[in-house]
């Protein structure tokens, strides 16, 4: 966490309308205080890119000493692993290495606490992307579990990137859809605020980058609680969707094509280009689905190939325009195809049959606790011919090997094991 204050009054509007107030520093720094204020880093670092593009001169941030701030009784008690000092204010830079990766215990730290309710505030989100996300909120639930254990109320409140995020309403969205969350709320948040909280706990560092580890497990560990002794059963995806305002045509069509028969979702490509299927294997491997699942509509959000029309192909990719839209769809099917995405973590919200694709050797840690999915493991076989540092695309072979390999035959043959 990086604890700093601003040097004018200003208001930054998140993507979904809602203001976050900064109010010119009132000394003294002491708690609780309306002026000062504490984010995650990167948000810290996007509110001074926002400060930068208003007037840099009149416009600024100035860190302040963290542990003068956290050292006032007030002060909430931290969970988990603990990220304390992270900037290094002598460098004005983030310090390197500066985490203690060794293993807390989140019973020792909440053991003397003489209260039957609690209020907890997490600091920062569960990782970026949607599939990320989606997969690590499942070790937050796991905490809210385990505290439920112990305390006879726990209110848990996230406060989520907001400064210059241009997906805080996409990730506000698939924060409401964990039940157990009290609030989502927009970063920064005031010492004043966090001073209302028994304790906290501080996303700033995004531990499935530190750990090789399952996100769920990754998280755990962050959270003080032994991975190693919480049941596989335990660690599955859960999505609450009761809220979801679905356009009706969007029903309509997918409840027509149920009535005709069983729905299977093709989902090819991934915001990583390299997770992605190329696009002339997706081509004709929705070419060869249609022609040998007769039992199916084959289903897209996915602008494929518009050339492809066919009485059993329904192309959504017009209807999907939200994460509650993309969720819904995916609730609704009968069997997935899809690319290590998100739509492949949130398949085990809703236990459907899955066929992922993976180029990742670590695959079979990141789909160890999916027991609905079947992986499918493609090596990269690329070589390049360029002896320079950067990649030349002219210049690599065999870059479609490994896909050029997949046969429906043998995805339709795992589908069924499933």
């Amino acid at each position: 966490m990086i604890f700093f204050r601003v040097t004018n009054n200003i208001n930054i509007k998140t993507t979904d309308g809602s203001l976050v107030k900064y109010f010119r520093f009132k000394a003294p720094a002491s708690l609780p205080n309306e002026t000062v204020y504490i984010s995650t880093y990167d948000d810290y670092c996007d509110l001074n890119a926002v400060f930068g593009r208003i007037d840099k001169s009149k416009y600024f941030t100035k860190i302040l000493n963290e542990d003068n701030v956290r050292s006032n009784k007030d002060f909430p008690i931290e969970l988990g692993i603990s990220t304390k000092n992270e900037f290094n204010r002598d460098k004005n830079q983030r310090a390197e290495e500066f985490i203690n990766l060794d293993a807390v215990d989140l019973y020792k730290q909440v053991k003397y606490t003489n209260k039957d309710n609690i209020k907890v505030a997490i600091i920062g989100g569960m990782s970026t992307g949607i599939g990320k996300t989606i997969a690590s909120c499942t070790a937050l639930r796991i905490l809210h579990q385990k505290l439920s254990e112990i305390f006879k109320s726990v209110k848990i409140d996230i406060y989520i990137n907001a400064s210059n995020n241009s997906y805080f309403t996409r990730d506000k969205d698939i924060y409401k859809t964990q039940d157990y969350l009290n609030d989502i709320l927009p970063l920064s948040i005031t010492t004043k605020q966090l001073c209302e909280y028994d304790y906290f706990i501080d996303n700033s560092v995004d531990f499935t980058k530190l750990l090789d580890l399952n996100y769920v497990d990754a998280w755990l560990y962050k959270f003080g609680i032994n991975y190693k002794k919480i049941s596989p059963e335990e660690k599955y995806n859960s999505l609450e969707t009761k809220h979801f305002n679905i356009d009706s045509g969007l029903k309509n069509k997918i409840s027509e094509a149920k009535s005709r028969g069983k729905l299977l979702l093709f989902h090819p490509y991934s915001a990583n280009i390299n997770k992605s299927i190329p696009q002339i294997i997706a081509i004709d491997l929705l070419k060869e689905l249609l022609l040998k699942l007769e039992d199916y509509t084959v289903v897209t959000t996915l602008q494929i190939d518009l050339k492809i029309k066919a009485d059993n192909l329904l192309d959504l990719s017009k209807d999907s325009r939200t994460i509650n839209d993309f969720i819904y769809i995916i609730s609704c099917m009968d069997k997935v195809i899809t690319t290590n995405t998100s739509a492949f973590h949130i398949c085990d919200a809703f236990m459907i049959p899955t066929i992922t694709f993976f180029v990742e050797d670590n695959f079979e840690e990141i789909s160890k606790y999916y027991k609905y999915n079947n992986s499918i493991y493609l090596k990269d076989q690329s070589k390049n011919l360029s002896k320079f540092i950067y990649e030349n695309e002219v210049l690599t072979i065999y870059k479609l090997e490994a896909w050029r390999s997949l046969k429906v035959s043998k995805i339709i043959k795992l589908l069924e094991k499933i």
